[in-house]
């Protein structure tokens, strides 16, 4: 049935293949889950198989005038699987950058198989909306996460297994520092997400806990969190290593410069090639963080804004690196000088 590659293989004998545009799963046990997908969404209580599958420019075009529902239906009869046992979701990512990480503690294990990109997509939940909804309208996945356990979860359970999921997913995006592409703010998801999660009802061992205090809440957070930097590093290099760089943390705010460069009272070309060097320095990052850190706190209004600034100011003040402080400057006197004499006109 499956001519491709099986690249992994849980302890309850689910086999994963890669299967060119698609991770495929097939279940070694009878298992219920909870599925964002169109094809047997919310709880269903068995599942022989599931799927993430990369959506080609074909089966885009082929989606613009079809169902979802039954290009899903259509797509598992290509894979020789039931579709009335399956559910899929789908993402622009490539499955060649699918992640998989397992952790386990005693006798309960979590496997992740993740996929992740995160450039043009990323979202703060609350950001201004970028469409609405009138007689359906399609969206493509950006992260996908689907998560096994060999332990049995009532559908309760696996309401608050996906809670966690959910919160594990925005600490990954969050310790990466990924920013919103619709505001000011760090991301939380992308706009258009899939999650399934499995459960192994064969198994005697009854879980009814998955929240943040249990160890099944830990296990699931913990895989996450580890899977989707790895998928983002693969899809996107986005790496750790090259967010620590204080061009990358001020591009969170959106901000035409043109008008900054155009005030330079030096040669340009010089100053943007020194720029590039010092944004990557450790002091010049450490420095911009905590700048960038005083905005956010003033944007929220957990502290007040001259205040802000008087401190932020004064941190800029020790940095070694002219083109840094005088970008950080002219941050600064935008996002909190001018914006507080915008709101006092109000």
């Amino acid at each position: 049935m499956y001519s491709n590659r099986l690249i992994f293989k849980t302890s309850t004998d689910d086999k994963i293949y890669y299967l060119k545009d698609t991770i495929l799963i097939d279940f070694g046990v009878n298992r219920n889950g909870i599925s964002t997908s169109e094809l047997n969404s919310g709880t269903n209580d068995l599942y022989k198989t599931a799927f993430n599958q990369h959506l080609s420019q074909e089966k885009i075009d082929y989606l613009v005038n079809h169902d979802v529902h039954d290009y899903l239906i259509n797509e598992c009869e290509l894979l020789g699987i039931d579709s009335n046992y399956s559910t899929g979701l789908v993402t622009l990512a490539e499955m060649k950058n699918v992640s998989i990480v397992t952790k386990s503690f005693r006798n309960v294990e979590v496997t992740a198989i993740v996929t992740a990109g995160v450039r043009t997509n990323a979202t703060r939940a609350g950001d201004p909306a970028s469409y609405w909804e009138e007689n359906g309208e399609f969206h493509l996945g950006t992260i996908n996460i689907i998560l096994l356990t060999n332990v049995c979860l009532e559908k309760s359970t696996l309401t608050e297994a996906f809670m966690t999921a959910t919160e594990a997913k925005t600490v990954a995006l969050n310790d990466l520092r990924i920013p919103s592409q619709y505001s000011n703010g760090y991301a939380t998801g992308t706009g258009t997400d899939g999650v399934a999660i499995f459960s192994n009802t064969d198994s005697e061992d009854i879980i009814t806990n998955a929240g943040k205090h249990s160890k099944l809440g830990e296990l699931i957070a913990a895989t996450i969190i580890e899977a989707i930097p790895k998928a983002i590093s693969k899809q996107v290099w986005i790496t750790k290593k090259s967010q620590s760089n204080a061009l990358v943390r001020l591009n969170r705010f959106t901000l035409d410069i043109n008008e900054f460069y155009d005030s330079l009272d030096c040669d340009k070309f010089e100053f943007i090639k020194q720029l590039r060097i010092d944004a990557k320095k450790q002091e010049n990052v450490v420095i911009t963080t905590s700048v960038l850190n005083l905005i956010d706190e003033a944007e929220n209004n957990l502290v007040k804004k001259q205040d802000a600034y008087d401190l932020a100011m004064k941190i800029k003040e020790n940095c070694n690196s002219y083109p840094i402080r005088t970008l950080l400057e002219y941050w600064i006197n935008y996002f909190i000088l001018i914006v507080q004499e915008y709101h006092d006109l109000f």
